[in-house]
């Protein structure tokens, strides 16, 4: 159940809360209609451009798609504009051909990515993601097929593939420990913001045009709102987080609260943290 909001009087042209009031059945569906209007705002093809999701949308290919969402989302955190400038920059190294340098590059093309940077993922790191792409798509068409343990329909069922993902990457010969820390797990009690993202854009399916959709294994109920600072900030301002610390319990304890609020979908309400707390400074 959503919880009590505590926070100083904020009021909007749309909603006004008080300071420990519970939020009754009119406020429930006061929060409920402020929210899905963000999310009408800001899932949109104009969200797209100053997006890192914008990566992925120059190309139509299913594994191009896949491979360079996850760069992108894997490159996502940090300022925006540099993100996408990093990811464009990687894409150009594999000749904008992400799926075809995956499978089929030689020794000789790895060249093209020695000396990459940003921020503390480096060249040592991206060489290993490639080494284990290649390892994957050697053996499925998919990389949502990395992300599926054994099936099941509610947070566990997100928690296990995220758990399992991290497993699946890093069992390969030689893995470089200073690797591990850019593929979270909730078994590391992260909020797994990037990861989470990424299965957003795979997974949601509407008729927007910023979310893919491509994937049809996970249901997107099952899903877990990508959690940042100011996603943190906005979600405890509004009564929907009581955790103080940004973790996986705060991300689950959130993602129940979406759920109250639109259970076959809760993570549509994404656009609407994140628009709210990056671009309208609620």
């Amino acid at each position: 159940m959503i919880g009590s909001i505590d926070y100083k009087e904020i009021e909007t042209p749309e909603i006004s809360f008080s300071r420990e009031a519970n939020i009754r059945s009119r406020d429930f569906d006061m929060l409920k209609e402020f929210l899905d209007r963000k999310v009408e705002t800001f899932n949109q093809p104009a969200f797209i451009t100053d997006d890192p999701i914008s990566i992925p949308h120059q190309f139509s290919c299913r594994q191009d798609i896949e491979i360079a969402g996850f760069f992108s989302a894997i490159f996502s955190w940090g300022n925006r504009k540099t993100i996408i400038r990093k990811s464009m920059e990687l894409m150009e190294r594999m000749d904008h051909s992400p799926y075809s340098f995956i499978l089929h590059h030689q020794e000789n093309d790895l060249k093209n990515l020695v000396g990459f940077r940003h921020r503390t993922f480096n060249d040592t790191d991206l060489l290993y993601f490639v080494y284990f792409l290649q390892h994957h798509y050697r053996r499925f068409d998919s990389l949502e097929m990395a992300f599926l343990p054994d099936l099941h329909s509610n947070n566990e069922f997100i928690e296990s593939a995220l758990n399992h993902f991290n497993k699946y990457f890093f069992s390969l010969p030689d893995a470089p420990l200073r690797t591990f820390k850019h593929i979270a797990s909730p078994m590391k009690k992260s909020t797994c913001k990037r990861l989470n993202m990424y299965l957003r854009w795979m997974v949601r399916k509407d008729d927007r045009g910023v979310d893919f959709g491509i994937w049809n294994n996970i249901n997107p109920s099952t899903l877990i709102c990508p959690i940042d600072l100011h996603v943190a900030r906005v979600a405890k301002k509004i009564g929907l987080l009581n955790r103080s610390n940004a973790n996986w319990l705060a991300a689950i304890e959130l993602t129940g609260n979406l759920r109250d609020l639109d259970p076959e979908d809760p993570i549509k309400y994404d656009f609407a943290l994140f628009g709210l707390g990056i671009i309208e400074h609620f």
